[in-house]
């Protein structure tokens, strides 16, 4: 009876708290906010990612990086220093910055960080984890099951040319991973093999095992292994990944656990590499990040220490990711033992970060000085004297507005907050 006002009142209380509960489940509300035109007022909520990462020299003044503010060109960072510098600790502080900053936000910014060194997936730190808003739960360790994700693209109702060159450039990664030595023949029989595997799925992903099969079906002589096969029955027999993606790679984060595997091996690198691929992979379907009237959203970092294993090859997801993820509000974090490792013939990394931050070196290259510091003479000189003078959890960081002004010291010296 809805002339009887009790009832009416019953009824309507009913239906806004099934309405509530409706839209509070699965991110219906901000879904609903989206769908509705409301995504430049929900804009509004990207948090300013002014990362606190220590204190400038002997100074109080605290030293930040502003990451995703519309007055950078990009949020990448790589990190040099020896062993023994305190770069573990700086990806710590990195990350936790980024994490307390964004995670109970609207617009919450997740990490894939690879555990060369096992040291954040080791239980005997397992108090780290909370520093990232995260638990056990987040921790893969590919040695006890696969990663839960397929590294292959899904081509299903695309082109046939696009299974073509995807299958080029799959065939040149493969070679690249343990460095084998690839004939023409072998290169073009890999690149037939895993267009044949993708028509025998219909264009979805493919396995190593159907790659092998298919390679095999293509050799002379199937049980005579050369280097291509050899490779590929590595990748089948360590089974690190799965047939299908059962997690979303860049909606949580993850620590993968490496330490079981040599950092300089296939399986290592196939790790990376592949991962890499499959954000590259995610990139394309993703929508533009939200953007407001000073800062534009950063949606994942991917977090590589021991990162000259997955320099010293021609590595284009990782390439490519660092040249288009911006667009998207993808970064990286590279961090390695030596700045020179981060230009190659293919790639200059340093011209495409917006932050090295430089820690104690075992050897300093002057070239690379003068190339990121744009330096000669006396001034080189300086900047030489001061990565050398650096201690344990210090760093030196181009002084931008030096660079600007085109006057003072072109470098500053960060002392790093002490985490873990």
């Amino acid at each position: 009876d809805l002339s009887n006002n009790n009832v009416l009142s019953r009824i309507i209380g009913a239906e806004m708290y099934r309405g509530r509960d409706s839209l509070m489940a699965d991110n219906n509300l901000e879904n609903y906010f989206f769908s509705t035109g409301g995504r430049t007022a929900l804009a509004k909520d990207i948090p300013a990612l002014n990362l606190l990462i220590g204190n400038y020299g002997d100074a109080e003044m605290e030293a930040t990086l502003d990451i995703n503010s519309r007055a950078i060109t990009n949020a990448q960072i790589i990190i040099a220093g020896a062993t023994g510098s305190g770069k573990t600790n700086l990806l710590a502080v990195l990350m936790q910055q980024i994490r307390s900053i964004s995670a109970e936000s609207s617009y919450p910014v997740n990490f894939l960080l690879f555990d060369y060194k096992g040291e954040f997936s080791d239980i005997q730190n397992n108090h780290w984890l909370s520093l990232f808003d995260v638990d056990r739960s987040c921790i893969l360790d590919p040695i006890e099951r696969p990663l839960p994700f397929t590294p292959f693209k899904n081509f299903t109702g695309r082109p046939q040319n696009e299974i073509n060159l995807y299958s080029t450039e799959m065939a040149s990664a493969l070679s690249s991973l343990d460095r084998v030595t690839a004939s023409s023949n072998m290169s073009n029989r890999l690149s037939e093999a895993i267009v044949d595997a993708y028509n025998s799925t219909n264009g979805q992903p493919i396995t190593f095992d159907l790659m092998l099969k298919n390679y095999q079906a293509r050799m002379k002589d199937p049980d005579k292994d050369d280097s291509i096969s050899s490779i590929l029955k590595q990748l089948v027999r360590a089974n690190i990944f799965d047939t299908e993606d059962r997690a979303d790679l860049v909606g949580e984060s993850f620590i993968v656990k490496m330490d079981g595997y040599p950092k300089d091996g296939p399986i290592a690198k196939a790790i990376v590499y592949f991962l890499m691929s499959k954000l590259n992979n995610i990139y394309e379907q993703l929508d533009k990040q939200a953007v407001n009237d000073e800062v534009v959203q950063i949606r994942h970092f991917s977090i590589i220490d021991e990162a000259h294993y997955m320099l010293s090859f021609d590595n284009r997801p990782l390439r490519n990711l660092i040249a288009v993820g911006r667009n998207k509000g993808l970064s990286i974090i590279l961090a390695t033992q030596n700045m020179a490792d981060f230009k190659n013939k293919g790639f200059d990394f340093y011209a495409n970060a917006q932050y090295p931050l430089i820690m104690k070196q075992q050897t300093i290259d002057d070239k690379v000085i003068k190339d990121l510091f744009g330096v000669s003479g006396q001034e080189l000189h300086d900047i030489r004297t001061a990565i050398a003078g650096l201690q344990k959890g210090e760093l030196i960081i181009k002084d931008q507005m030096a660079f600007a002004l085109g006057m003072g010291n072109k470098y500053k010296k960060i002392n790093v907050t002490h985490l873990i």
